[in-house]
């Protein structure tokens, strides 16, 4: 366990302990193709890959769980309970690092179980977790569900660890304040860090470490109003005070609310895909992709200036996703050898 990483700044977190569960730094590469599709210079667009850490199928969750597990542990605790939507990425991992950490997971989840054990639902199976299923439950239903769960395992005699939704704290954010000090390592010169905006934690990271003059958010419609939240746990992660007024997100690619697959989400999955090979998720980076294209287009984003797009991983959660699937299947050529290759 390391105690002394990720300093944040002007926070002091030699006493926060944390667990390493990832291989850092993440790399970083350029994408030109991706650039010039969406109208950037051929040296201006660079991802960072968030998605190729090694834990549990990779992704953003693993920087804040190296400190909310961390916590645990030193807590004394042999299980944590967590909640998030059924395909959750966080819930995901969450399982995982309890796996690699000698820890119970139990994930609390909406509704009843389906049919379909597919995604991120098949992996958390896979790493041992266990499934509570909360009903239908709206607004703060989902967090008191969790505790009641949390409660019965207490009264169990386990010692319990509830970790919050999405993982995100101001400690949690710690994981994104290492985050931006990377890439100011990677890419000094960066001008604009795009990043998909779900509980808070990422965003809020990367503004304690580069400011919110250098991080564009894009709303995926987790939570109801993300500005006072990312401004809260930025505050708390060591940067000077920030309040929503400073930041930059945009709310434009939310569609019908977190659970919808808006055309343009699906047309950056898409075009990722077909520039890059590189593969985003509907949710998270395909709508982050989307308000990237949005913003060069109305002149937010523009050429000769680095812009760092942050892939916050997600891969199982897209087969997964029933519209996402159906949609690439469609999408699918066929070729007979009775005409040529254009």
């Amino acid at each position: 366990m390391d105690s002394d990483a990720a300093r944040g700044p002007g926070m002091a977190t030699s006493q926060l302990p944390r667990v390493i569960l990832g291989t850092w730094p993440t790399p970083v590469e350029p994408a030109p193709s991706l650039a010039a599709a969406v109208g950037l210079g051929p040296e201006d667009l660079w991802v960072k890959r968030d998605d190729l850490i090694g834990l549990g199928g990779g992704g953003n969750k693993v920087r804040k769980l190296e400190w909310t597990i961390g916590a645990a542990l030193a807590e004394g605790a042999d299980t944590v309970v967590t909640t998030g939507a059924p395909q959750s990425n966080h819930a995901r991992l969450t399982a995982a690092a309890a796996a690699r950490s000698g820890l119970e997971a139990v994930l609390v989840f909406p509704g009843a179980p389906g049919a379909s054990r597919s995604g991120n639902l098949a992996l958390d199976g896979l790493f041992g977790a266990r499934i509570a299923w909360a009903g239908d439950v709206g607004g703060n239903g989902l967090a008191a569900a969790a505790a009641r769960v949390a409660q019965r395992l207490t009264g169990e005699g386990r010692h319990v660890a509830v970790i919050p939704f999405g993982g995100s704290s101001s400690v949690a954010a710690l994981g994104y304040a290492e985050c931006g000090r990377e890439l100011l390592h990677q890419v000094p010169d960066l001008r604009t860090v795009v990043v998909a905006v779900g509980s808070g934690g990422t965003m809020a990271g990367l503004v304690a470490a580069l400011g919110p003059d250098r991080v564009l958010g894009v709303d995926t419609g987790a939570i109801p109003d993300p500005l006072p939240v990312v401004a809260s746990f930025a505050s708390g992660a060591g940067a000077a005070a920030v309040t929503p007024v400073q930041l930059t997100v945009r709310r434009d690619q939310v569609g019908g609310g977190y659970g919808d697959y808006p055309a343009a989400a699906d047309a950056a999955l898409r075009l990722a895909a077909r520039t890059e090979g590189l593969v985003l998720d509907p949710v998270y980076t395909a709508r982050a992709m989307a308000g990237l294209a949005a913003a060069v287009r109305d002149g937010q984003l523009v050429p000769g200036q680095k812009t760092v797009f942050v892939h916050t991983g997600g891969l199982p959660g897209l087969f997964g996703h029933a519209a996402a699937i159906e949609r690439a299947e469609r999408g699918l050529a066929q070729y007979t050898g009775d005409t040529p290759l254009s």
